[in-house]
């Protein structure tokens, strides 16, 4: 997790969200102990009450259970739960702005993904690259 705060949002909700990304990204699976309360506040600097006002979110949304004496895990269909409610989110407050934009720039469907091809196949190159020559370091522009 980044160890940075923004002032956008309070920090609660933006450790619950950086626990949701990890859950989407498949970092913590189902069944995954939570970090403790008390390790995530010493390491972040952070007011152990802070980190259980953003674990209870989780619980909550039902994304987490607390199982006394043991912690907080991940609950099954968790990431599934996520994936439905963020694809709605996306679909909802995110997609709007894209579609004004790919219709303003007069982009076509074939342009779009030809383009997603592209990125796809250098990313891909990029990391075989990478695996070849495990010592040599990426150069970033």
């Amino acid at each position: 997790m980044d160890r940075e705060w923004n002032d956008s949002q309070p920090i609660y909700r933006q450790l619950r969200d950086r626990v949701v990304a990890m859950i989407l990204d498949g970092v913590l699976k189902e069944g995954d102990p939570l970090p403790s309360v008390r390790n995530v506040a010493a390491e972040y600097r952070v007011n152990p009450l802070t980190v259980l006002k953003g674990y209870q979110e989780l619980v909550d949304e039902g994304l987490v259970e607390s199982r006394r004496g043991l912690g907080m895990f991940i609950n099954a269909g968790a990431r599934s739960l996520l994936l439905r409610g963020e694809r709605q989110k996306f679909l909802a407050e995110e997609w709007p702005r894209v579609h004004a934009t790919i219709q303003r720039l007069g982009l076509t469907p074939e342009e779009l993904l030809d383009s997603a091809a592209t990125q796809r196949s250098a990313s891909a190159a990029g990391s075989d690259a990478a695996k070849s020559n495990p010592t040599k370091k990426e150069s970033k522009p």
